[in-house]
């Protein structure tokens, strides 16, 4: 259902599972456990799995806080794209990645859901993109104390808005891990 013509195919994206970014996250072991499972049914398929990786003054890169979490491993053929901004899309190759793929539509996972979970739903969406969030599979750290709702509001509150997301020739969606499917809509 995509706008971007003759891209049939999916990718999952992992995004900024990184030691600097989850851990204080909610439900972290949860979650990570989750994307493992998505990573291993997307290698079992041959969906492309695309890794992405966060860097700024907190998160300098090479550095013990950049790094994925050890329970996460990237296999040497599966992309890595490094960013700057919370828009994976955002002056990165993650796009041409894509294209080269034949990919339309993205399953998303990732932390944290506040910032580059959703500044990467909507861009993946605004560029045509049908987009799928994985609910179970991202998370976020408790930012109550500077008047944030907690962390699991703001996962249930993305979880329900982006499930009935959509536009012109293509939809966003919300899916459990155990529900997710590569092959078509989720």
């Amino acid at each position: 259902m995509t706008t971007l013509p003759d891209r049939p195919n999916t990718a999952l994206l992992v995004i900024d599972v990184q030691n600097g970014v989850v851990a204080a996250a909610h439900n972290r072991d949860g979650v990570i456990a989750n994307i493992n499972t998505l990573v291993d049914k997307a290698r079992a398929e041959d969906v492309p799995v695309v890794w992405v990786q966060h860097s700024d003054d907190e998160l300098k890169r090479d550095s013990e806080s950049w790094q994925y979490v050890p329970e996460l491993v990237r296999r040497d053929a599966e992309p890595v794209v490094h960013k700057l901004y919370g828009d994976s899309f955002e002056d990165t190759e993650l796009e041409a990645l894509l294209a080269e793929r034949g990919v339309g539509r993205l399953v998303v996972t990732g932390a944290a859901t506040d910032a580059c979970i959703r500044s990467t739903l909507h861009g993946g969406f605004v560029r045509g993109y049908d987009v799928t969030l994985v609910g179970d599979a991202h998370t976020t750290e408790d930012l109550s104390e500077y008047g944030a709702p907690s962390a699991e509001q703001v996962i249930a509150h993305t979880n329900l808005y982006w499930r009935w997301q959509s536009a012109p020739g293509r939809h966003g969606g919300t899916v459990d891990t155990a529900k997710v499917t590569f092959g078509g809509e989720s």
